[in-house]
């Protein structure tokens, strides 16, 4: 299957909640005011990945330079498994670049061994663990990656 990546733009907003709502319990799930408060952020970077001119998945990061911080990357459960999610990781680890961030963060449930995987597999190492971060019972693992710089042209 062909995606295509683009920038968010406000007209995403329902389907992005949508989607989100679809990926992550209630509780952890952003409400849509939450959701509207990242993107309107001054170093928010938000791509996402269509199929077939659906929303088949996003991504949303901050960019406060040397550091930056993915704050959800969401995809369809009938487009796991095949690049999206690592599609718009490596295009917001670009951007993030691009805007002189150093190293990035991420937090994932500590239960969740796909997640886990997915951030292994993208060379991100734990750097810690935050008790009950999730719903107040769950723990997350911090993980961060170092960037290469852009390269100048």
């Amino acid at each position: 299957m062909s995606y295509l990546l683009r920038a968010f733009a406000s007209p995403d907003f329902d389907a992005l909640h949508a989607l989100d709502r679809e990926c992550y319990p209630s509780g952890i799930a952003y409400s849509k005011r939450e959701l509207r408060w990242y993107l309107m952020q001054p170093g928010a970077i938000c791509f996402v990945a269509q199929a077939d001119a659906k929303i088949s998945g996003f991504i949303l990061a901050d960019a406060d330079p040397p550091r930056g911080h993915i704050i959800t990357i969401d995809v369809a459960e009938s487009h796991r498994r095949l690049g999206v999610g690592t599609l718009l990781l490596d295009a917001t680890e670009r951007a993030l670049a691009d805007c002189g961030v150093l190293t990035v963060e991420i937090e994932t449930a500590a239960n969740n061994q796909a997640g886990l995987h997915f951030w292994y597999v993208h060379k991100y190492q734990p750097v810690g663990r935050l008790p009950g971060y999730y719903l107040g019972r769950i723990d997350a693992i911090r993980m961060r990656k170092a960037l290469a710089k852009p390269k100048e042209t």
